[in-house]
């Protein structure tokens, strides 16, 4: 079985798709493109999509991951 290119030559994303975005974090598409119109996930325009760094779903996460600890 072959492994994946990343594998191979150590490469990793630079940034990602809103596909891929939900993906990562188990949510619908819809749902990413809501966040990103709510300015609550950062997002950069290339062409006609848009590209998230992964910093930035890392950032998200960290955010949520805060609010859930401020509510208990």
């Amino acid at each position: 079985m072959a492994r994946p290119l990343e594998e191979d030559v150590g490469l990793r994303p630079r940034w990602y798709s809103v596909t891929e975005v939900a993906q990562l974090l188990g949510y619908g598409e819809t749902k990413v493109r809501m966040l990103i119109a709510e300015r609550r996930l950062r997002s950069l325009k290339d062409g006609r999509s848009r590209k998230v760094l992964p910093e930035w779903v890392d950032e998200y996460v960290a955010q949520r991951a805060a609010e859930a600890e401020d509510c208990a």
